[in-house]
């Protein structure tokens, strides 16, 4: 597929947007800011609040641009952000909406799969899709069975508090349509048919989707009467079709198109919906309405003609990112062995076409080692304990037998900042057979290690409730010399992911919603 007269120009553009973006993830917590300016790094007014999707969302793509280019930075850190983000679970394994990336305290404690959160999660099961790292899996299957046993009301889902599972906000929001889309890549078929049927049944009541429906009332919620021309529920109609062949999904894809046909439709392009009860239009259209809505439409009508496609038999398997682009699973981005070895997680395998070598480097008072594997070094720091290896499956389930989750995936954090008050439950569970030297990943700041022997206690459990985050890596680059622009991580219609504060826990209780004119997404 490669052209013969490109040389990586855009692939060097990327780099060097990326690397403009990484001051802001200076902090103390590893999880980023809301916005940077990409001559100047991080204004010092900006604010300190973030939302845990904004922490999550670029898992992906500075991930594959790492494995392009060859350079750990990128993967390092957005690697960090989802320890810090994890890290400050509830004891419930549930996240909130927003965290202050400084202290790490969470400023909304509203636990849900939509609004401010959603991508945190579809990126989890995704980078272990892609990236064949059992770490990400470990967490989403942590994270999934919590959100499945507290949030899953069937077939809907709610916001409860994160740390006592009080339901503070019965509603669904559009952005909760990916959720089935993700269950299918998770193998969990049926709750997945039940709440898109479900999500479905709003919108043909309408016509589309609101941003928000009260499930108390069954009505439009006040305030949240737009449809802004999301996606979200065409994508998990194209996954369900693909999963299961049920001609009942291509209905659905024929009422979605049928709507923004004669709702939508205006003389320029597609008009966003202000109010989905009269069908009022607004001259706006967002980009994510051609990068995602229209091209999951096309590739559920284009999957029910045939196979004959480059998502269905192209070169390579591909991951959808967050905004609908395919990234491919290439052997240089997608490592299916390295699953166990990458970045310092503690099983360490027997495989013939890997070879140890050591490094002159050395980590405090310890040796480094690297791995070639796919032309490529990777670092590890070594453990005491040789372990066997296991073939491939898929799973975490029977590798690196003797080893709890935690530890198979390198789950260890250096100078913990935030810890629970009350850990007693957590610590008999991970009492394996084996003790394990800490091995740390070199995601973490390498500056902040002392260099001294960690003891093999229960530091070494996989329970990271017990571990904070450390900072992230200080990243100081001379070239910014664009001229002076401000780059948010922000969601599909381009409105940071940040703290609103028009939009808090108070608000719940005050019945005042989130203005009509701020879309969070993914």
């Amino acid at each position: 597929m490669r052209i013969p007269s490109y040389e990586d120009q855009l692939l060097h553009l990327a780099e060097d947007l990326a690397r403009r973006m990484l001051p802001a993830f200076e902090t103390p917590t590893g999880i980023p800011f809301g916005s940077v300016n990409l001559m100047h790094g991080v204004d010092e007014h900006e604010s300190k609040i973030t939302s845990t999707a904004g922490g999550g969302t670029l898992t992906l793509e500075f991930g594959v641009l790492s494995r392009l280019t060859n350079d750990p930075i990128y993967e390092e850190v957005t690697k960090n952000a989802v320890h810090g983000l994890w890290a400050r679970r509830s004891k419930l394994n549930l996240v909130g909406a927003h965290i202050n990336v400084f202290t790490g305290e969470w400023t909304q404690k509203d636990a849900g799969i939509g609004t401010s959160i959603d991508s945190f999660y579809e990126y989890l099961l995704k980078a272990y899709l892609l990236f064949g790292e059992e770490e990400y899996l470990y967490i989403f299957q942590e994270a999934y069975g919590a959100t499945m046993h507290y949030l899953h009301n069937d077939p809907w889902y709610v916001e409860v508090n994160m740390d006592s599972a009080a339901i503070v906000w019965p509603l669904f929001n559009s952005l909760q349509a990916f959720w089935p889309g993700l269950q299918v890549l998770a193998g969990d078929i049926d709750p997945a048919i039940r709440t898109h049927a479900a999500f479905f049944s709003v919108w043909k009541r309408y016509g589309f989707t609101p941003e928000g429906f009260n499930l108390a009332t069954l009505n439009v919620q006040q305030g949240q009467k737009s449809y802004p021309l999301r996606p979200e529920l065409m994508e998990s109609t194209y996954w369900l079709y693909k999963a299961t062949r049920d001609p009942r999904y291509l209905d659905a894809g024929r009422d979605m198109v049928a709507s923004l046909q004669y709702g939508a439709r205006c003389p320029c392009g597609y008009c966003h919906i202000s109010d989905v009860e009269f069908h009022k239009q607004e001259d706006h259209m967002e980009s994510f309405f051609l990068a995602e809505t229209v091209k999951y439409l096309w590739l559920l009508f284009d999957l029910a003609a045939g196979p004959d496609n480059l998502v269905e038999n192209g070169p390579y398997k591909y991951i959808f990112s967050t905004e609908g682009h395919l990234l491919p699973a290439s052997p240089q981005i997608s490592l299916v062995r390295e699953h166990c070895s990458y970045l310092g997680a503690y099983c360490r395998s027997g495989d013939s076409r890997r070879k140890s070598y050591t490094s002159d480097t050395s980590f405090g008072e310890q040796k480094n080692y690297t791995k070639e594997y796919g032309g490529r070094m990777h670092t590890y720091l070594p453990s005491e304990t040789s372990y066997a290896s296991a073939p491939f499956s898929g799973f975490i389930k029977g590798v690196c037998p003797g080893l709890t989750h935690g530890q198979k995936c390198g789950i260890s954090y250096m100078n913990p900042t935030y810890t629970h008050d009350d850990n007693s439950d957590y610590k008999d569970r991970d009492q394996g057979e084996h003790s394990v030297e800490e091995s740390h990943s070199i995601v973490i700041n390498a500056n902040q290690y002392d260099g001294k022997e960690q003891s093999e206690d229960s530091e070494y459990n996989e329970d990271i409730r017990e571990s904070g985050n450390s900072g992230s890596k200080s990243v100081k680059d001379p070239a910014f010399q664009s001229n002076s622009a401000i780059i948010s991580f922000n969601d599909d219609d381009g409105n940071r992911l940040t703290d609103d504060s028009n939009y808090n826990h108070n608000d719940h209780e005050s019945g005042n919603e989130r203005s009509e004119s701020h879309f969070p997404q993914r």
